[in-house]
């Protein structure tokens, strides 16, 4: 887990956002989003050492694009950044009645066909930090799924209660990342939906390719998969340009080996195809995504570092 923000750092933060919480609170959605975007796009100016970073995954991802286009997708990252906290500012209105204004699903045939492939044991979302994730669970949940989140903790436990609470008000609980399995499985086997972020670096994991490069990527859910026999099924939230819209695009079920030969081999091959749906996600839009994240900071044993 990340080291948790000190307590005077934590308020500093808190308070800072606060006060843009409080400014879009003050406006109608629309208005808060063209406010957000502003506020993403002066804290890209100002971030430099995280800026730093992204260049190093862009590089990685996109060695084709030049510095200028580059930059471009961070600048619009952290605009999209912006726009999700005024979306989250004004998430409390959001209910049955008029969720369809502002998320519909695209490929929702999928999601008929995986569960009824799964025949009541539950289906993993496999998602990323991509586009509005948070708001991606709260529509799940309107609509009337029943989805839970695993969740890594936030480094400032006042955001981190905030972001709790908001879940909780759409019925979104959260399973805890780490020692997650035990629940995992048992709310599979009551027909919840389980969405896993499977985007992130881990120490310990299994390496698979992610823009050609080896990538320390959780194997929980691949195991989870071969163990229950529930269906995998891509699911990203796709903004509609600048707009408030968002389009819950999902794809067919990946195909999960079982492995019965050689499981960990298995293991790794169903992770890559993991990897490779996210992969083509960002590929279709690579501002929604977290390029700040050290997403290659694990090497694999040899491999030097280069963050």
């Amino acid at each position: 887990m990340a080291r948790q923000t000190g307590a005077l750092q934590a308020r500093v933060e808190y308070a800072g956002l606060s006060a843009a919480v409080a400014a879009m609170r003050a406006v109608p959605r629309e208005r808060a989003l063209e406010l957000g975007a502003r506020l993403g796009a002066a804290a890209a100016a100002v971030d430099r050492p995280n800026r730093r970073i992204a260049l190093i995954n862009l590089r990685i991802a996109f060695p084709e694009l030049d510095r200028s286009a580059q930059l471009k997708i961070i600048r619009d990252m952290y605009r999209n950044w912006g726009r999700m906290l005024a979306e989250w500012v004004h998430m409390d209105s959001l209910d049955r009645s008029n969720i369809e204004r502002y998320v519909t699903y695209d490929g929702q045939e999928h999601w008929d066909e995986a569960a009824r492939v799964s025949n009541g044991r539950g289906i993993l979302v496999l998602t990323a930090h991509y586009g509005n994730w948070e708001l991606l669970n709260a529509a799940h949940a309107i609509y009337g799924t029943r989805i839970t989140i695993v969740h890594r903790p936030l480094r400032n436990p006042l955001m981190d209660r905030d972001l709790r609470a908001m879940r909780s008000r759409f019925g979104n609980p959260s399973i805890e990342r780490k020692a997650a399995g035990l629940d995992m499985a048992r709310l599979l086997r009551q027909n919840w939906m389980i969405a896993v972020a499977l985007d992130l670096d881990v120490r310990q994991g299994v390496f698979v390719d992610l823009f050609g490069k080896p990538a320390s990527t959780s194997d929980g859910l691949a195991r989870l998969a071969m163990a229950s026999g529930a269906p995998v099924v891509p699911c990203f939230m796709v903004r509609d340009g600048h707009s408030a819209c968002h389009r819950i695009t999902i794809s067919p079920a990946l195909e999960i080996e079982k492995g019965r030969g050689d499981r960990e081999s298995a293991i790794v091959r169903n992770t890559q195809r993991c990897a490779r749906a996210i992969e083509d996600a960002i590929r279709g839009h690579p501002d929604h995504w977290n390029w700040i994240h050290r997403r290659w900071k694990t090497r694999p044993p040899g491999e030097p570092r280069f963050y």
